[in-house]
């Protein structure tokens, strides 16, 4: 086997073990145990999903621009409030979950309001 040959089957074999590589993981890309916690996947998909809703397609306008990627960014905050006031135990925590929820909900409501305003 030339050196060439013996380089593509190498890379031929890498490409065919990556679908095994991709069964071990998840689709936000962290390493999956097997013991998970339901808290610990929610968090994982809530994590996505925000990082799904941040891929936009931007105006060139830098506040619209900031504006649509924040709103999925702070929903992305309360989402995870939500988790921990489900799952979590010290009480100190939810309470600090509660108010990121209130805060940021109203933040995201002034920024639709003002994308709305503004043609974003």
């Amino acid at each position: 086997m030339t050196p060439r040959s013996f380089i593509l089957a190498g890379l031929a074999a890498a490409a065919l073990a990556l679908p095994l590589v991709a069964q071990e993981t998840d689709h936000s890309g962290h390493m999956m145990s097997g013991n998970e916690s339901p808290a610990t996947m929610a968090y994982m998909d809530a994590n996505v999903k925000m990082h799904g809703d941040m891929e936009i397609d931007y105006s060139g306008n830098p506040d619209v621009d900031f504006l649509r990627n924040m709103i999925p960014h702070h929903q992305g905050a309360v989402d995870m409030a939500k988790i921990v006031l489900e799952h979590g135990q010290d009480p100190e925590v939810k309470a600090f979950a509660e108010k990121i929820i209130a805060a940021q909900a109203a933040e995201i409501k002034w920024m639709q309001d003002w994308l709305a305003r503004n043609g974003g």
